[in-house]
């Protein structure tokens, strides 16, 4: 079976007939990044089922592995005791990511709901500024005293295990105020001799130590170039608060190096605010869709007004060659489907990645000159039909021109529309093709005329 649409098409059907123990069979051989493909092209309502059928740990790194909009998409369908249930199983900054999603009000209360020890854990990370070590840094590790010998220090480990969820590789060495004032791996403590001390241990090894108020991105960058698992996270104090771990590490990055990106083209985070613009589309009320789409469409209505008093304008040009009006719905659906086209192209290039700023206008004159050699392949292949269906050769060149021009201008539309829209604020989806439209009919009618004009003066 496939991960992506048979899954989903697997799961809406069993779920549609509640038969669900074939579903949850088949899931048991699948791996949580398997799973979590097969989840985000799932509708709505299957993917809670789907989701609640998973086993516990399973649902854990499931959940782990998605992005916060679908976190909290996922969530919405759950009752608070879920939510909580679920909450408490996180590592404590996966808490504080999660959180950070929801309004602020539910975030409260789910934070109310939490243990003792979760609630001040995810408070405490709450607490430190937005962009720092201090925000995604897990108050989660294991330390001892360098008084300690290295039996006390294997014991201290072994009476904890309990607590411990997570692969301990590294032992941090503090001072009874919690003054961080080295690091030993485990591999180093296991091998050494029980009576040893454990400040023997710190000899050469180089203490690299983060601040919580450092920024995250720099931070990630220097445990990436230190290539080491986790670093530790002082306060202002110098004391131990927590560490920075890789996996969180390569999140930061890849998250910043996604906002880096669409900064430089002036945009902000647009992956998450198109998912947010798509579901309120999809779920939103009646008058949030009418608010969206009404005004484009006016826009469309009233380019369709003016198209409709071009072609009053050149009225009696069309009773003097009938045959004029039969290419009128070619030339503006042929405009209207390359246009089409290419906004596609641009929002998915654009949403990936692929297009830039910096790389705009260059990718614009790639697709425009796209444009001109379909334009002028297309219009060539209509032209030599119209001219030899009619029996008139002009009228086949006014055909094949106005194909040409109206093919050419809607791909440059196609770009340069949406990419206003974005910049300004607007929502694209929903405004580019009316804009587009619009804007070809008029000129595709008039480039037709006009031609049609110069080279039938016959007719008039």
């Amino acid at each position: 079976m496939n991960i992506t649409d048979t899954f989903a098409d697997f799961a809406h059907d069993h779920v549609k007939r509640q038969n669900l123990e074939p579903l949850k069979a088949e899931m048991k051989d699948m791996t949580p990044a398997e799973l979590l493909y097969g989840l985000q092209d799932c509708e709505e309502h299957d993917r809670a089922v789907v989701f609640r059928l998973l086993d516990k740990d399973v649902a854990i790194d499931v959940f782990e592995m998605m992005d916060p909009v679908m976190q909290k998409d996922l969530v919405v369908s759950f009752t608070k005791e879920e939510t909580l249930q679920l909450l408490t199983e996180l590592d404590p900054d996966d808490q504080v990511r999660f959180l950070d999603e929801l309004p602020a009000k539910v975030a409260k209360r789910l934070l109310e709901g939490l243990p003792r020890e979760q609630r001040q854990a995810a408070a405490q990370l709450m607490g430190y500024a937005d962009g720092t070590v201090g925000r995604i840094m897990s108050p989660v590790f294991f330390q001892v005293t360098k008084t300690m010998t290295v039996e006390e220090a294997l014991n201290r480990l072994r009476m904890k295990k309990k607590e411990i969820d997570f692969p301990v590789t590294m032992l941090y060495v503090t001072d009874e105020t919690r003054h961080i004032e080295g690091m030993i791996p485990l591999s180093r403590l296991v091998v050494a001799e029980p009576a040893t001390q454990v400040a023997q241990l710190l000899g050469s090894y180089d203490l690299d130590v983060l601040s919580t108020s450092d920024d995250q991105e720099d931070a990630a960058r220097f445990l990436q170039r230190a290539d080491a698992f986790e670093l530790p996270v002082v306060d202002r104090e110098n004391r131990l608060v927590g560490v920075l771990t890789a996996d969180d590490a390569m999140d930061v990055i890849r998250e910043e190096t996604t906002d880096d990106m669409y900064d430089k083209v002036g945009l902000i985070d647009i992956t998450k605010r198109e998912s947010d613009r798509s579901h309120n589309m999809i779920n939103g009320s009646f008058a949030h869709v009418l608010r969206v789409r009404l005004p484009f469409l006016l826009i469309t209505l009233a380019g369709g007004m003016l198209a409709g008093a071009v072609i009053g304008v050149f009225e009696e040009l069309l009773e003097a060659v009938a045959a004029t009006a039969i290419f009128i719905p070619v030339i503006m659906d042929m405009g209207g489907n390359v246009g089409t086209q290419s906004s596609t192209i641009f929002t998915r290039g654009l949403v990936l990645g692929q297009i830039s700023m910096g790389n705009f206008f260059r990718q614009w004159l790639k697709e425009l000159r796209n444009g001109v050699g379909m334009g002028i392949a297309l219009g060539a292949f209509g032209g030599v039909i119209a001219g030899l269906w009619m029996g008139m050769p002009a009228l086949g060149v006014a055909v094949g021109i106005s194909l040409a021009l109206t093919i050419s201008i809607a791909v440059g539309l196609g770009f340069i529309v949406p990419w206003i829209l974005v910049r300004l604020g607007f929502d694209q989806a929903a405004g580019a093709d009316p804009i587009i439209t619009t804007i070809k009919d008029v000129t595709g009618l008039m480039i037709y005329f006009t031609a049609v004009t110069l080279l039938l003066p016959q007719v008039l």
